[in-house]
């Protein structure tokens, strides 16, 4: 008897409000459903994990890619990990302002280039080179995404008075 291969996907560590709920638990059957379709057609590990984080990614509801948190500053700024579980190589990016898909961005790391991490303009412009695409970044931003920073803002205009 063979072993089955499980994928296991978590839309965040967050408390969900209500309104997102049922988009999330959707978000997060989708992204397991796209990662195991590449597993039952022959696909690598990490081939599945890369789609079933750009189903993240893609989806709003969720704070990675499109539906971005804005930092203190109110901008936008990404961060993506992918680890290969057998050789325990690892490819990273951070501080990213205009990629949708980090994941992609982070297995071109873990694949294409010697180094483990990138990050901020440097990384990049390095994106760039590799054609990873980028998007404006009004297009990682939601209403929602808006809606919080403002209200951080507020709340920390207020305990600094």
């Amino acid at each position: 008897m063979g072993t089955k291969p499980v994928l296991v996907v978590h839309g965040g560590a967050w408390a969900i409000p209500d309104e997102f709920a049922e988009r999330s638990i959707l978000g997060v059957k989708n992204a397991v459903k796209s990662g195991f379709a590449v597993l039952e057609m022959g696909g690598s590990s990490m081939k599945a994990v890369e789609i079933a984080v750009r189903a993240l990614e893609d989806d709003t509801v969720f704070d990675a890619g499109h539906g971005a948190v804005l930092n203190a500053d109110g901008y936008v700024e990404l961060d993506a990990i992918i680890m290969n579980g057998k050789t325990l190589a690892a490819g990273a990016v951070s501080c990213i302002r205009n990629i949708s898909n980090l994941v992609i961005f982070a297995c071109s790391v873990l694949e294409k280039t010697p180094y483990v991490m990138l990050t901020g303009m440097g990384a990049n412009q390095f994106a760039e080179k590799l054609g990873i695409p980028q998007v404006p970044v009004e297009e990682l931003v939601t209403d929602h995404a808006k809606a919080e920073w403002e209200q951080y803002r507020k709340y920390n205009i207020c305990r600094k008075s």
